[in-house]
């Protein structure tokens, strides 16, 4: 299990997870910040130059992952990790990739009140050089609007609060510590499947509205949106298992099996191991179906209809260029045979 503090900058995190492993039994302290520190060591600097903070480097997130499920691994017990994550689709990415390591996730959120968070700002001497703590505080007063704006749109829908305004660090983990012991905090909800092992077979399915829009969804565990469907499982035929994604995923039962478009090879790209991708054609929704659409389960946060033009802004390139030839194999009535996103044959 891990015990996730998230909360702004400066809100006491990290004294609070250094007095909380003193309360819960076998538990271990992991600090993301050192791989940070690890990746800046790592990564080139023109590399560095191109993003804002470390979290920006994909490098980042799946090391935080890997190191967190290999300390777990090595000293078992309860890992403390007091970090802040202000970009859902980084938390997303990071707690679907511990969920497909079987690793439950329970999300803690420092919330002091704005001006006594400011207060702390302005107190923060970490380094002994008033050069560097200026800098410190800058960058933490900096990020409080980012932070205040994630609080109204995401941050505390799946996270137990702690309003720690009057509170000691001590105190703190002392209540943070008695709402884990007492079942207040609750597994996160966002899930995946476990990462595969090698190459992998999966459907997708796209469907329309009456506008000749298609759906989109976005999915909890990873960056990027997505066409409903999932991975073929052994012995499925894979216009079943595209059905059965859409049924589990929106809560929609096709009534046909879908026409299939087009099938394209993804390339190994390690950590990735790659394999065949197809999309099916599940044909037009009615307005009453498409207003029956829900989301049963953890996977998804949303979905929407959007044009080919609007697909561009939200689906990774990959994802874009299978989408394009799936429409015009569509508009042909033809099937398509792709190799990395390019038709061959």
């Amino acid at each position: 299990m891990i015990v996730w503090i998230n909360g702004a900058f400066g809100a006491g995190k990290s004294s609070t997870a250094r007095e909380l492993v003193d309360l819960i039994p076998r538990s271990t302290l992991y600090d993301p910040e050192a791989t940070g520190d690890a990746v800046r060591r790592l990564v080139p600097a023109e590399r560095l130059a191109e993003v804002g903070d470390y979290q920006d480097l994909p490098i980042w997130r799946r090391l935080v992952v890997d190191t967190a499920a290999a300390l777990l691994a090595e000293v078992g017990g309860v890992l403390v990790v007091p970090m802040t994550l202000l970009r859902q689709e980084y938390r997303d990415e990071i707690f679907g990739g511990l969920a497909a390591r079987r690793i439950e996730v329970r999300h803690i959120l420092l919330t002091p009140e704005e001006t006594i968070l400011r207060q702390r700002i302005d107190t923060r001497e970490e380094y002994g050089d008033p050069e560097a703590d200026a800098r410190v505080r800058k960058w933490c007063h900096a990020h409080v609007d980012p932070y205040r704006a994630a609080l109204g749109r995401w941050l505390a829908a799946d996270a137990h609060t702690v309003d720690n305004s009057a509170l000691t660090a001590a105190e703190t983990a002392g209540a943070v510590a008695d709402a884990i012991r007492t079942g207040l905090v609750a597994p996160c909800g966002i899930v995946q499947t476990p990462e595969p092992t090698g190459e992998t077979v999966a459907a997708g399915v796209l469907l329309f509205d009456e506008q000749d829009r298609f759906l989109l969804v976005d999915p909890t565990y990873k960056p990027g949106w997505e066409f409903p469907g999932g991975v073929v499982e052994p012995g499925e035929p894979p216009a079943r298992a595209g059905m059965r994604e859409v049924a589990e995923e929106i809560g929609l039962a096709l009534d046909a099996v879908p026409r299939l478009l087009l099938v394209d090879w993804e390339r190994p790209e390690p950590p990735k191991y790659g394999g065949l991708r197809l999309l099916f054609d599940g044909g037009t929704l009615r307005a009453a179906d498409a207003g029956r659409l829900s989301l049963p389960g953890a996977e998804l946060r949303g979905w929407r209809f959007v044009t080919e033009e609007e697909a561009a802004e939200l689906l990774p390139p990959v994802r874009y260029r299978r989408l394009r030839w799936a429409l015009r194999a569509r508009e042909r009535g033809t099937v398509l045979n792709l190799e990395a996103g390019i038709p061959v044959g």
